[in-house]
């Protein structure tokens, strides 16, 4: 079994930027470093697709993070993303119904910084990917949801089913 990773950028990979400051360009991801550091075996590749804060992911980048996920010939699909934007996100690709499994995760802190629950949150993910059945979910903080009933608690920051 194969995964795809598509990273497209997010706290995860320590993007966090107002419309008054600029996107850097030239960042590299940090994802290909937690996945060594997770001494991960599965059989994985990456391939950056955005390397946005997801508070500026528009439609057109969804627009083309399903393609991206359509065309790739695994059925089993990790995207990292931020989490302002993740439901919205996880929404669109689940309305599509592709017919593979694909998990959305991200962090409240960035991989790189102190206290970061990056780590943890990819490995679940990668657990996560290969249990499910098809369909569109975000693991993050050792739970899982569906794409139909999930929304972020904006005081807690936690992820939680939609009432």
């Amino acid at each position: 079994m194969k995964i795809k990773i598509f990273v497209t950028g997010g706290t995860i990979d320590n993007l966090d930027y107002t419309s008054k400051t600029k996107a850097p360009k030239k960042q590299k991801s940090l994802i290909p470093d937690l996945l060594e550091q997770s001494r991960i075996t599965a059989d994985y590749s990456v391939e950056k697709v955005l390397f946005k804060d997801s508070k500026f992911i528009s439609d057109k980048d969804r627009r083309l993070i399903f393609k991206k996920c359509k065309k790739c010939k695994e059925n089993k699909i990790i995207i990292t993303h931020g989490t302002t934007t993740m439901t919205i996100t996880s929404k669109f690709l689940g309305k599509s119904g592709l017919g593979k499994t694909i998990v959305l995760v991200g962090s409240a802190v960035p991989a790189n910084k102190y206290k970061s629950d990056a780590l943890f949150n990819l490995g679940f993910a990668f657990a996560a990917v290969q249990v499910l059945p098809k369909g569109t979910y975000i693991a993050m903080n050792g739970k899982i949801f569906s794409w139909k009933n999930v929304r972020k608690h904006l005081k807690t920051g936690f992820f939680e089913k939609e009432k």
